[in-house]
């Protein structure tokens, strides 16, 4: 549903950006014939993953289409998310209603989440990770609903797909615990592997980017080859740029007014950037419940940019906005010429 013609050919060395060419379709043979040799494979690499369009995500029974962009609504087990406060995972029947009203509204996917990865928030053992999401997992399957479940440790993974989970999102990109890539492989299901510059407990440590869009960009073609190299066919891999996770609010925008760039590499994007910080801080220090607004302009960003997979807490609201979002690109994309005036 989104379409671009004119395309920056951007050659760094060194952290530096040392030429810059923005062409069209009809000239990129030629930009790309005057690349250095050594640069020719990975650039037109990029240039077939911009054009790629990606096959649907067969979720068990489910098939979800990448043609358009698709919601995935995050249900926390958690005592201390920090956008329901716990009350998912205290009150089960509350847990059942909310994910009930998410697949309702149109939510093509139910991420399920039993640890938060928010600043500081502490580690969770993981029997009581899996114990918090196994019972979630096997309610929303039986309901109908295509589930993922956001953990970074395997033996939840286990876990989750045993109950049911179709999909693996790990924020630390497989990068936490080294049986995690090995698991996923064997597993043959999607997995989302997310950007934080953080290792080990601590995903939000604080690095000194370079430019940040670009290290994202490196960090993400890394792990997409490291999960390439340890099995994990291509067609399964889903990359998130991390919008919120060891970034200030200047790296999260520069981040967000790149996404697009991102598809070249070859892979579905999701964009997990529901009332996070960012939208309270550009908001009067609004809270959590109070970011719908903000959330569903970058959805809308999001959506601009070709993002396959938007991650959010507020389903109905997102879902009716793809919805006229959609509308006028199909009017937008219907020729017209044959009507009277």
């Amino acid at each position: 549903m989104v379409y671009a013609r004119e395309f920056a050919l951007v050659v760094r060395r060194g952290g530096r950006t040392v030429s810059r060419e923005v062409v069209t379709p009809a000239g990129i043979d030629a930009a790309l014939a005057r690349l250095p040799d050594e640069l020719g494979p990975e650039a037109e690499a990029q240039w077939a993953g911009l054009r790629t369009a990606h096959p649907p995500l067969q979720l068990g029974p489910r098939t979800v289409w990448l043609d358009q962009p698709q919601v995935m609504g995050i249900l926390n087990v958690t005592p201390d998310s920090f956008s329901d406060g716990g009350r998912f995972m205290d009150d089960p029947e509350a847990m059942r209603g909310h994910a009930a009203a998410m697949h309702e509204a149109g939510a093509a996917i139910i991420d399920i989440g039993g640890e938060s990865t928010r600043p500081g928030a502490k580690p969770v053992w993981e029997g009581e990770e899996a114990a918090r999401v196994v019972p979630a997992i096997a309610h929303c399957v039986a309901m109908g609903a295509a589930v993922s479940v956001d953990t970074r440790r395997p033996a939840v993974m286990e876990a989750a797909i045993g109950a049911g989970a179709a999909i693996i999102n790990d924020v630390s990109a497989l990068r936490f615990d080294p049986r995690s890539l090995e698991f996923a492989a064997a597993s043959e299901k999607p997995v989302v592997l997310m950007h934080a510059p953080g290792s080990g407990e601590n995903l939000h440590a604080e690095p000194a980017y370079d430019s940040v869009a670009f290290d994202v960009f490196d960090f993400l073609k890394q792990a997409r080859d490291r999960a390439i190299a340890g099995g994990i066919a291509a067609t399964r891999i889903v990359l998130d740029p991390g919008v919120g996770f060891g970034k200030s609010l200047a790296e999260n925008l520069a981040v967000l007014n790149h996404l697009a760039m991102y598809h070249a590499l070859g892979c579905p994007l999701l964009l997990g950037a529901s009332r996070k910080r960012m939208v309270g801080a550009l908001s009067n220090e609004a809270a959590a419940h109070q970011r719908t607004g903000g959330s569903l302009a970058l959805a809308q960003l999001g959506m601009d940019a070709g993002v396959q997979l938007l991650r959010v807490h507020d389903v109905f609201e997102t879902v009716q906005a793809r919805n006229v979002w959609r509308g006028l690109r199909d009017a937008a994309l219907t020729d017209f010429a044959g009507l009277a005036e």
